[in-house]
């Protein structure tokens, strides 16, 4: 058995919507040895009611990175 463990996770504002990007490694549960690395794969978080919790966390982390610039 494995388990997918995300190593990075990119999000930017697209024609399509708030795209996530992000990186994984399979990691095997039993020994703990990486069985792959630097997996890639994204998604397409459209603005659609049911990703509206989902979209509201995108804001309110973009929101904090952005007051970041100010200090």
């Amino acid at each position: 058995m494995s388990v997918k463990k995300i190593t990075s996770i990119t999000m930017h504002t697209t024609s399509e919507g708030q795209r996530l990007s992000y990186t994984f490694s399979v990691i095997d549960e039993n020994t703990g040895a990486v069985i792959s690395s630097n997996e890639r794969a994204a998604l397409v978080v459209l603005d659609i009611p049911g990703n509206k919790t989902v979209l509201s966390h995108i804001a309110g982390v973009q929101s904090y990175v952005e007051g970041k610039l100010d200090e």
